[in-house]
């Protein structure tokens, strides 16, 4: 069943990563996991490290995996843009890096002394790297 389209825009420090019409929006907020259809009310979320999901249509979804940042839909619910720090095509993934990656963070995360910008930092790397991983493992299985 087609649904109404609606403007999304993926925006990271790098420049726009999307900008099309879609059917809807499957990502995961600090709160939990959302699905955005046209016309929802506005708002404003904090996004975790998660899959990004824009449905095109039932059977052609374009995934990434998104950083930390913000989601925000615009009054009339005929745009979201999403805001985050780091965009990668779910299936470019590396698996085998971003262990590395996840073992140079979580090594970090322990030499860092607590409460510290330090231990701030490793920890949200670990989060992110736990998240991509846990994103690519499934692309690699599919």
């Amino acid at each position: 069943m087609a649904r109404t389209k609606f403007t999304v825009e993926v925006l990271t420090p790098d420049g726009e990563v999307f900008n099309e019409e879609v059917e809807m929006v499957s990502t995961k907020t600090a709160v939990g996991s959302i699905g955005l259809l046209a016309h929802h009310q506005p708002m404003l979320a904090t996004l975790d490290p998660a899959e990004l999901r824009l449905y095109r249509s039932e059977t052609d979804v374009v995934r990434y995996v998104q950083g930390e940042g913000y989601l925000q839909v615009q009054a009339g619910g005929e745009r979201v843009l999403v805001l985050v720090d780091e965009v990668l095509e779910a299936g470019e993934l590396n698996t085998s890096e971003l262990q590395e990656k996840l073992k140079r963070a979580q090594g970090e995360l322990d030499k860092a002394e607590a409460d510290s910008a330090e231990h701030r930092t490793a920890k949200r790397d670990v989060h992110r790297y736990e998240a991509f991983l846990k994103v690519a493992e499934g692309e690699s299985s599919s």
